[in-house]
């Protein structure tokens, strides 16, 4: 039997397993767990090998929605902590290796198929080695940047959803005031995660739903309409920033449930208007192409990749 390598993606509501040979993910494995049926991760991955009796595991890379320290990782959004001794315990595997559930999105690119990539506005064609940036809109929010090396892909952890909104004046501005009774640090992705987006609903409204909710409303309901054409505008601007951070000229991938509800609002909002709104960079950010992938477990892919690069070396 080839090698096992044994993949995780660790999200705040659910959690996906897989595995992986020297061929790449074998899609067939894939299983999908709520995170509230479980009591640890631990739980989960001795689920997932009682279910699938892969044999030997000779690594495991686990993208986890929190930072990472060393051999442990915290999730943001969920009460559990990840052990890289512990996992040693339960599979056998001899390589544990815990990455941000971002960095796992940005190893996948150049590993994702066509069909899982939808642009939205085309921006202009870069160079191959051009940073490209990977934008989350989930249960919470974060980005990754992506740099092509010699060696392989590089992406550096970040946690950048929790650096504090921008500055912001009428409409905007009363909502990240209104955010910051909420979390006094102001991190971005009160605004921009799907708690975010209800965080703003309630806001205008007064009216707590979820952010599926107010998107299947607002085909039909003038405050979810509302409330979702601001979201974009928010998303703009905060996403501009972004942009002029890393400068990622390969392009912006919007990825997560939310980003792809939204997908089909997005051309007709405010959010080209507030992205490219750069003063003399306009042109710069403007060149940028924005695409939304729409391929729930593409981070498993990045897992696998992440570990044939550690092989590799």
């Amino acid at each position: 039997m080839a090698e096992r390598h044994l993949l995780a993606d660790l999200g705040g509501t659910n959690t996906r397993l897989a595995l992986a040979d020297g061929t790449g993910l074998l899609p067939y494995t894939i299983r999908r767990y709520l995170n509230d049926a479980f009591d640890s991760f631990e739980s989960v991955v001795s689920a997932y090998l009682s279910e699938t009796a892969p044999g030997p595991v000779a690594a495991l890379c686990a993208g986890v929605a929190g930072p990472v320290l060393e051999e442990t990782a915290q999730l943001t959004n969920y009460a559990w902590h990840i052990d890289a001794n512990a996992l040693r315990q339960i599979t056998d595997a001899p390589h544990i290796h815990l990455i941000n559930d971002l960095q796992a999105q940005g190893y996948a690119l150049d590993d994702l198929p066509p069909d899982a990539v939808t642009p939205i506005f085309p921006g202009q064609p870069a160079p191959p080695d051009a940073p490209r940036l990977v934008l989350n809109l989930g249960t919470g929010s974060n980005v990754a940047v992506v740099h092509r090396r010699p060696e392989g892909l590089f992406v550096p952890a970040a946690e950048s959803g929790h650096s504090a909104l921008p500055h912001a004046t009428g409409r905007i501005g009363a909502i990240f005031d209104h955010l910051g009774d909420l979390q006094s640090h102001r991190p971005m992705e009160t605004a921009i995660s799907g708690p975010g987006l209800s965080n703003i609903h309630a806001h205008l409204t007064g009216a707590r739903l979820s952010s599926t909710d107010i998107v299947n409303a607002a085909h039909h309901d003038p405050d979810a309409r509302n409330t979702l054409a601001l979201y974009c505008e928010i998303l703009g601007l905060i996403a501009g920033n972004f942009a002029l951070h890393h400068l990622p000229a390969g392009g912006l991938y919007l990825t997560g449930g939310l980003a792809q509800s939204i997908a089909p609002f997005l051309p007709g909002s405010a959010f080209l208007d507030r992205f490219t709104a750069r003063g003399p960079y306009t042109a710069i950010v403007t060149d940028i192409p924005v695409s939304v992938i729409t391929d729930d477990s593409f981070p498993l892919l990045g897992c696998a990749r992440y570990l044939r690069q550690v092989t590799d070396r």
